[in-house]
Formats: C-alpha cells, sequence, structure tokens
C-alpha cells in the first residue's frame, strides 16, 4: 500500500478486502475511506485505488481467474488440515450445498438476470464447510440460474478437497441437490443427506406403510437458558388478530417420522429414504 503506479494487483487486493472489512457494501465506499486520515494511518498508505481504478481491476478477471483465486486458498486449507489444524475436521466433514439470491441495483451488470421471484440481480452456489463456517467454492450465476445448475462439478471438487484429510464426509442439500445421476457414485466415495420432492412414487411407498412404522418425532428445544430459568412469554399479538377477525388458522399437533428404502429412476441401487407426516 506504498505509492506505486501503476498499482501492484496486491494493492487492489487488500484495497477490496479492507473496505469489506470496514463495513463496506459496494465499490463506492472506497471513496469514503480514501478521505479517512485514521484509516490511511491505519494501513501506512499514502494513496489507494479509488472506486473507478478498482472497478477496472475487478472487471480484469475472468471465470479462470476467480477459480484459480478459490484454488490457490484452498491449497493453503489442505495443508493446514494435513498439519496444525487436523482436529478442525472433527470425526465427519460437512460440506453444505446451496444457492442464494443476491440482487442488485445496477443497470450494466454483466450476467445478472431475472430471478423467479421478479428480482434483479444473481443467483450463486455455495459450498461450505460447515465444521469452520468457511466457504469453499462461490460460484456465481444469472439471477434465473435454479439452484442445482453446475452443482455436480462443484460438488466433486468439494469432495476431493476435503476427502482426503477427514475420516468421514457428508454432503447436505435440499431437494434441488437430489441430482439421481450422480447419487451412486457420489455414494462410493461419502455420505450424503438430500432432500427429495413430494414425487407420486414415494406418496405412495409412504401411504403403504404398515402404521407402525411411523414414530413420533420429538424436536429438541431451540437452546436451553444459562440461568436455567425461562422467561414469561409476552402475549402473540399475530395470534389475536388473527382469532379476532377469525381467519382459518392452522396449527401443528405433531410430526411422525418413517424411513424406507426408495430407488431413484437413473441410480442402480436404493437409498434408506424418510417420509414426514
Amino acid at each position: 500500500m506504498k505509492i506505486h503506479l501503476p498499482y501492484h494487483e496486491s494493492d487492489h487486493v487488500l484495497n477490496l478486502a479492507y473496505n469489506v472489512l470496514c463495513g463496506g457494501t459496494r465499490l463506492e465506499d472506497i471513496e469514503r475511506l480514501r478521505h479517512d486520515v485514521a484509516y490511511m494511518n491505519a494501513v501506512g498508505a499514502d494513496l489507494i485505488p479509488d472506486p473507478t481504478t478498482a472497478g477496472d481491476f475487478c472487471r480484469r478477471f475472468t471465470e479462470a481467474d476467480v477459480t484459480a483465486l478459490m484454488d490457490a486458498v484452498n491449497t493453503v486449507r489442505a495443508r493446514l488440515w494435513a498439519g496444525r489444524g487436523r482436529g478442525l475436521l472433527g470425526p465427519v466433514a460437512y460440506l453444505d450445498v446451496d444457492g442464494t439470491d443476491v440482487p442488485t441495483t445496477g443497470s450494466y451488470k454483466q450476467g445478472m438476470d431475472i430471478s423467479y421471484k421478479g428480482v434483479w440481480g444473481y443467483a450463486p452456489l455455495i459450498i461450505t464447510l460447515a465444521n469452520t463456517r468457511e466457504e469453499l467454492f462461490l460460484v456465481n450465476r444469472p439471477g434465473n440460474a435454479p439452484s442445482h445448475q453446475d452443482a455436480a462439478a462443484w460438488i466433486d471438487k468439494a469432495i476431493d478437497l476435503v476427502a482426503p484429510h477427514a475420516p468421514r464426509v457428508c454432503v447436505r442439500g435440499d431437494t434441488d441437490f437430489s441430482l439421481t445421476e450422480h447419487l451412486d457414485r457420489w455414494a462410493d466415495r461419502v455420505d450424503f443427506v438430500f432432500g427429495m420432492d413430494n414425487n407420486a412414487a414415494l406418496r405412495r411407498i409412504a401411504e403403504g406403510l404398515d402404521p407402525s412404522a411411523w414414530k413420533r418425532l420429538h424436536r429438541p428445544p431451540a437452546y436451553e437458558p444459562r440461568t436455567g430459568k425461562r422467561r414469561t412469554r409476552r402475549a402473540n399479538t399475530k395470534q389475536q388478530i388473527v382469532k379476532q377477525r377469525e381467519y382459518l388458522n392452522l396449527e401443528l399437533n405433531h410430526e411422525d417420522v418413517a424411513v424406507f428404502d426408495y430407488q431413484p429412476g437413473k441410480c442402480r441401487r436404493a437409498y434408506p429414504s424418510g417420509g414426514a407426516a
């Protein structure tokens, strides 16, 4: 962060990282930091890239560059797991896969699109290591991309990264990631827990189960108060209004679960599946 003209790549990367660490949410927030004497003294900088220059640097990144950056970070993670951080993964390393929506207010953002919610933005795929809450891979996609788009290849990369350093790996995701054409291959390497859509085949199996197969589900409390005493709850305003206006109010009485084997059409073997009622 000294006077480098042109700036070094490390100057740009630090500038972007420090902007996020200082609460910045967009490139324009760098302008505030450039005129903050305390900030400039803290980072020991005489000059930092302005938002326009930072934006130009970002636009020079291709998809291959971003992938190379993630791979470089993950190379360091792998060395950590093999050395001093050997206990971070625990007996089971959990890989969580999900897609999310990231809206944007810009009109010139390359690659953005309209989501099914009618919001302009992006729909990145995120694969995290739940044990340490680290993002292993983040893949940006247009806002109209389904959650599972190109997910299989990135799940494979995450498994390749973590499996050599963990006694056991478990991949978790919602129904969008029940990619049945890949389940047999993944089952040879890892465990997985994926949601399944409520299709006719699953309903037929669940409805044909013997009543004794269903067990009552007891959920543990969300937390235990440290004081050992629970405070008295205030009156439920929403519930009072619903009752006064005689709205239809559906309340859950209980949940029952059952486990049975199910073989998806694209699989050569059956897998334990759970039904809820």
